[in-house]
């Protein structure tokens, strides 16, 4: 039998899922600012609510984008990849515009609520129909296909990853409309944040999880592997 040295790249395939799947995983934090990024997200809305009970709705909008401002321009001079700040300036832009038109405070906060209830309803929506929406994007990203959807027992792996994503949209929307119906300003900064990046990388934990026991396994071995990683 032919071994690794017989042909000096055997072992390659076989190492591949792995290397494919730790590049998903990286990709998956890039896309949200690595840790630093999540970090950062924080800040505008920190800014905001002080400033806005010490100053006004006014300053407390314009405060908010030069906080967001200036974080997309710290990330500039150090050449960290700018499209998560970017993304962040834009939302933080969209927040403190519809908090201008409502006239109050809290409606920095409504952009946040209604996109989480949005993003709860895809991702309920794609476990419905059978294509659990990290199973997919995770193919997309590593080229994998949709190899997966054969198998009943990497589904469900997807199934409870996309499923740990429905908890945490669906889990923001909740609590924070009703600090929002309640006139709670202060306690809907504190949500957010509490309820932000604390809570994605819990949602992004149980990803890896589901993502490293489906994607370690060889294309032609799918079925065999996604039984194993069942039990």
């Amino acid at each position: 039998m032919p071994t690794s040295d017989d042909t000096g790249t055997r072992d390659e395939p076989a190492a591949e899922p792995e290397a494919r799947a730790e590049r998903s995983e990286q990709t998956l934090l890039e896309q949200l600012g690595g840790i630093s990024g999540l970090i950062y997200s924080t800040l505008p809305v920190l800014v905001f609510v002080p400033v806005n009970t010490l100053w006004g709705l006014t300053a407390a909008v314009w405060a908010a984008l030069g906080v967001a401002a200036a974080i997309l321009v710290w990330r500039l001079v150090r050449r960290s990849p700018i499209q998560p700040a970017v993304s962040g300036f834009i939302g933080v832009g969209i927040c403190a515009l519809i908090a201008y038109r409502v006239g109050e405070a809290k409606g920095y906060f409504l952009f946040g609520i209604y996109t989480s209830l949005v993003y709860a309803g895809i991702f309920l929506a794609s476990i419905l129909v059978r294509r659990p929406l990290v199973g997919v994007i995770w193919s997309v990203l590593n080229g994998h296909g949709s190899t997966w959807r054969e198998d009943p027992a990497f589904v469900r792996l997807y199934d409870l990853a996309t499923l740990a994503w429905v908890v945490v949209f669906g889990a923001r929307y909740l609590v924070q409309s009703e600090l929002y119906d309640t006139d709670h300003t202060g306690w809907l900064a504190v949500a957010r944040i509490g309820m932000g990046w604390p809570l994605t990388a819990v949602a992004l934990v149980v990803t890896v999880w589901a993502v490293r026991r489906a994607g370690h396994a060889p294309v032609g071995s799918a079925k065999s592997a996604g039984r194993h990683a069942a039990r």
